[in-house]
């Protein structure tokens, strides 16, 4: 596929590294020379200093042969702009990053379709969802559903005390055999493994699982978790983030937000109507104390700085709070920030990322999920006819081995993978894949 990425930071620069691994032909457009020399020392890529919206950058960088065209700089309206130029100009589909949630409103959405944006991503309203789905769980660090909830996708952090800790997966197998769960990765000491059968679990362990709901108790009581209630919530940060977040929550809980700005917490007071909003400084340890962290269920922390997001987290840990979750989006901080006791770590270019990759795929894919912490990726995919996954039991598909097929729904059902199930036309298969597999994948869903 050949695809055009315009950028001007971070997130352009992750998902060009991103689909370097997958057999495309990508050109970066980016206003700023010195991040493309950056890109240029790293990857492989064509890269066009200059303005996306300028036609003669585009045709550089020879839009009449994209198949897809990204744009993910901060303006949302050059985003807007880029999309319908290049569409114009003859790429095939285009993806433009918005702020402004009312575009994503349906009859909005179909406005923008009229004028050539095939899609719009939203990274605040992204990570605000995700922040939703982990307070839904609490058990889990990271978690996703698959098929409106068919089949999950649950993080856990396997403590000393957890039963499958010193077995091996077949031993697991053997004790219980009628698991509605498999365990498609572990990630230790800075790696990620794909499990076989003789894989043991070790304490402190990052257990990547997927599961059925009806097994969700039972993983559980495995990975040594317990779910908890949460009632009280406070949130850190008052920006993008922080105010979607509070909006879906307000109704559900008896929720405090602490912003640092005055004029935003004026206005912030008077949008959130079932938020306490108040004025302050996260990081004074005797604001936190006055405000009632030591009774709070939940803590999140999502400023524009990671370090003040990180701070704050393992001050409402050390307080005695059950769940938190800290937005990092320095992509280097991740992996200590989940050794240090942080229980869950989000990330808007992850996030971004890889809600845009499926987009890049041969295969018709419904959803994905760029994990946090790990280089790894999950992916439903739609199986269509004639396509190499149908006809044989999963054991003899000779499936790439830095890959494993988790589960799969049909119809109403959904299914754990295990090596006599045979995969059919019109099934969801969910599939584990490090970057190393996932062009492989696809050909067997294409």
């Amino acid at each position: 596929m050949n695809i055009i990425i315009a950028g001007d930071g971070e997130v352009g620069f992750h998902l060009a590294k991103l689909l370097t691994d997958e057999n495309h032909d990508i050109t970066v457009v980016d206003p700023h020379s010195d991040l493309l020399k950056l890109i240029d020392a790293h990857t492989d890529l064509m890269t066009i200093p200059g303005d996306s919206t300028c036609i003669s950058v585009l045709e550089r960088a020879n839009i009449r042969r994209a198949d897809l065209l990204i744009s993910v700089v901060h303006d949302e309206q050059i985003n807007l702009m880029t999309a319908i130029i290049g569409k114009k100009l003859g790429a095939k589909r285009t993806i433009a990053r918005v702020n402004n949630t009312e575009y994503l409103e349906g009859k909005n959405i179909e406005l923008f379709k009229s004028l050539g944006i095939d899609h719009l991503v939203c990274p605040e309203r992204l990570a605000a969802e995700e922040i939703v789905n982990l307070l839904e769980q609490t058990a889990a660090t990271e978690t996703f559903g698959f098929s409106g909830g068919k089949l999950i996708l649950f993080m856990i952090k396997l403590e000393k005390k957890a039963a499958v800790v010193g077995k091996t997966l077949d031993q697991i197998a053997s004790e219980f055999p009628y698991l509605d769960f498999r365990a498609v990765a572990i990630h230790r000491n800075s790696k990620t493994i794909i499990p076989r059968g003789n894989d043991e679990f070790r304490a402190n362990d990052m257990a990547y699982v997927i599961t059925r709901p009806s097994g969700i108790n039972t993983l559980l009581k495995l990975g040594g978790k317990e779910e908890f209630d949460i009632n009280k919530v406070m949130i850190v940060g008052g920006g993008r983030i922080g105010r979607k977040t509070a909006t879906r929550l307000e109704k559900l809980y008896d929720l405090k937000m602490v912003e640092i700005n005055k004029e935003r917490s004026i206005l912030l007071s008077n949008d959130l109507r079932d938020t306490l909003v108040i004025h302050g400084d996260a990081r004074d340890i005797e604001l936190l104390q006055d405000e009632g962290i030591e009774d709070m269920d939940a803590f999140i922390a999502v400023t524009n700085n990671s370090e003040t997001n990180i701070l704050t987290c393992l001050h409402a840990r050390k307080f005695g709070v059950k769940k938190t979750i800290a937005l990092v989006e320095n992509i280097d901080y991740i992996d200590i920030s989940q050794n240090i006791g942080i229980d869950t770590i989000i990330n808007k270019k992850l996030i971004t990322a890889s809600y845009i990759a499926r987009f890049t795929m041969g295969s018709e894919v419904i959803s994905s999920k760029l994990l946090h912490g790990i280089d790894a990726e999950v992916f439903e995919f739609v199986v269509k006819p004639k396509s190499a996954i149908v006809k044989k039991p999963i054991r003899k598909l000779q499936f790439p081995p830095d890959a494993i097929i988790g589960g799969i729904v049909r119809g109403d059902d959904s299914y754990i993978a295990v090596g006599n199930f045979t995969i059919k036309e019109g099934d969801k298969v969910v599939v584990f894949s490090l970057p190393s597999a996932i062009h492989k994948v696809d050909r067997f869903f294409n």
